[in-house]
Order: structure tokens, then sequence, then C-alpha cells
């Protein structure tokens, strides 16, 4: 009896079957109980060679990484990949533009690759509703949500980008801001920064104030450089401002630097709250406040629900995990 045969009686994978006898957590009750029924049956024991079976069947799952200069995606992406090994696949990384098709991507993917199944950082949600269907594999938006896009293969893993944005922006009215600014992307190509958009301007409404966009919001990439200039356009247009929020933490980064070179302070004279929750933002003078996402749930999540529907054929799966704030000293009250 070898784990081929395990397989071929019980109906699932070798992959499936290998996890199950490694404990891995990325296997239903369901197949654990089925699988386990035929390893008693036949008194089967995992030994050297079983090991040896799985560490060499090994398969590729593409990541699909929007943006060159996110730390948040890079740390999610090192979970991915210690993941995705452990359960013997092989990480296949791509990197794209911000503003780049990602579908696009994975459909070249695929039809060069034929990975297994692939995982998106970052996404423009239109651009699944016009070609995704030609990508025939299992899929996971890694924070952003799937939830409302309809297709089968397409599960989802994100924080309530919204909600999020929201609080943040409350917190800053609750410590006395009026003169609110914000630093973001641009709306129409990152669904992301649209649903953090929105939660800003509800907080604004649910504070009884009205958000000026030409005046309070400045649009740019999700990098330390474009958070400095987009800073210096908010200091142009709004020097009466006294709190920020920026939609990434490395766009905070740089807005506090664009402060303090214009002989301004942090947070004595402008408060600076981030999101994303990256650890650089611990290291900072002044500690960085930011929303931190889960990226550790976030990435096991992923894993294991893009694993069950390759090697099960689960159903699409959206998860939304929890968010918290980070006190820091780049916030204080006005």
């Amino acid at each position: 009896m070898t784990i081929k045969d395990i397989a071929r009686e019980s109906g699932y994978s070798v992959g499936t079957v290998s996890r199950t006898l490694n404990n891995s957590p990325a296997v239903s009750e369901t197949a654990r109980e089925r699988i386990m029924a035929v390893v008693e049956k036949y008194h089967f024991q995992l030994n050297s060679n079983a090991k040896h079976l799985k560490q060499q069947s090994t398969e590729g799952i593409a990541i699909i990484i929007k943006g060159t200069q996110n730390m948040l995606f890079a740390a999610v992406v090192e979970q991915l990949q210690g993941l995705i090994k452990k359960e013997s696949y092989d990480s296949l990384i791509y990197y794209i533009d911000e503003y780049d098709n990602e579908v696009e991507q994975a459909i070249r993917i695929y039809s060069e690759r034929h990975p297994k199944g692939i995982l998106f950082l970052g996404s423009d949600r239109q651009y699944f509703s016009e070609r995704f269907d030609q990508v025939p594999v299992p899929c996971v938006l890694v924070t952003n949500s799937a939830a409302d896009l309809g297709f089968t293969n397409l599960s989802s893993v994100t924080t309530d980008d919204e909600e999020a944005a929201r609080y943040a922006v409350d917190y800053l009215f609750t410590l006395g801001h009026k003169n609110i600014g914000v630093l973001g992307g641009i709306k129409e190509k990152s669904y992301a920064t649209h649903s953090r958009y929105r939660g800003c301007v509800r907080a604004f409404a649910e504070n009884d104030m009205l958000f000026d966009e030409e005046k309070q919001y400045v649009a740019a990439h999700f990098s330390i450089y474009d958070g400095y200039q987009s800073m210096e356009q908010l200091l142009n247009k709004m020097p009466e401002i006294t709190a920020v929020f920026a939609m990434c933490d490395v766009m905070a980064i740089g807005a506090i630097r664009a402060i303090q070179d214009r002989g301004l302070r942090v947070p004595e004279d402008i408060s600076v709250i981030g999101f994303d929750g990256i650890d650089i933002g611990k290291y900072m003078n002044p500690r960085l406040t930011t929303i931190r996402q889960q990226r550790e749930t976030i990435a096991k999540k992923s894993v294991e629900i893009l694993l069950n529907r390759i090697d099960e054929s689960a159903p699409a799966v959206y998860e939304v995990e929890s968010f918290h704030l980070i006190p820091g000293e780049s916030v204080s009250k006005h």
C-alpha cells in the first residue's frame, strides 16, 4: 500500500493524502476522515519513502503582485512562499506595475506555465469582470474581495478596507482635528483605494464635515517617493492642515519626511496616520500610528482556501479579517 494507492481508493489527490498524513491544516475534515479510514483499513504507516514522494511531488502556484514598492505585499509574499513550500508546491512569482492588468498576466501565465492555482496580491476588479473567465484554475484575491464578482473559481481573503479607513479618519476627528487631508491611489484603477476613499468620505459625513476632494485629496502610487511628493502638494493646497490619513504606510513615511522638510513637526503641527501595519513603522521617528491588517492570518487562510479548492474542488470562500489601530507617536490631539 502506497500513498498513490490511498489516493486512488479514497478518491482524493496524492497531494491531499500527503497533507493529511503530515497533519496539514489545509485539509477539510471530510477529506481527512475519508483518507484516514483507508489508512486504518490497510494499517498504513508513513515512512521515509512516503515523505520522499511528498517532497518530490511539487507543482506550481503562481503569485501575481501589483506594485514593486508595497512593503505589506513583500511581507505577505514571504509568508505565502513559506506556506506553499510546506505544502510541497513551487511558488511562481510575478511582479507587475501597480496599474497593470493582472488578469491578462494570469492568462499568459496559465498558457505558459499551467499553474495549479493563482494568488493575486492587489487587484482591479474591473479587469476580472472583463476576461477572468479565461482563467480556468482556482484563484484567490489576497487583500481584496471577490464576494460579488460571481466566479466559482475565485475566492478572497481581505480586510474591510472601507470600514478600516473610516475608523482611521474618525480617530483623527475624535482627537479634535478638522482640517484633515488624505493621500491615496487612483480610485479608478485600484479597488482598495476606491474602498478606502469611500470610508474617508463616510467619516467626514458622520462628523458633519464636507470632504472637498479637489482640495483635500492627492492621488499617486503607493510608494515612499509618491507619499513625499503628494504631501508637498497637499501642504501647498491646504496650508491649514493639521492631520493626514495615508492609505498605506509607505506613503505615510514619505509624508512625514515632507512635513519635516517644511520645518514642521509631527505630530505637534501635523498628525499622520497610515494603513497596513508594516514593521518599519515601529522604527520610525516618530513611531507611526497605523491601521494594521492581519497579514499572517490573511496569508495562511489564502493558501488553505486555494489548496482546498485545488485538491477537493471546495466552493469559493470569501473571508473578511479584522483590523487593529496601532497607536504610535505620529498622532496627537489638536
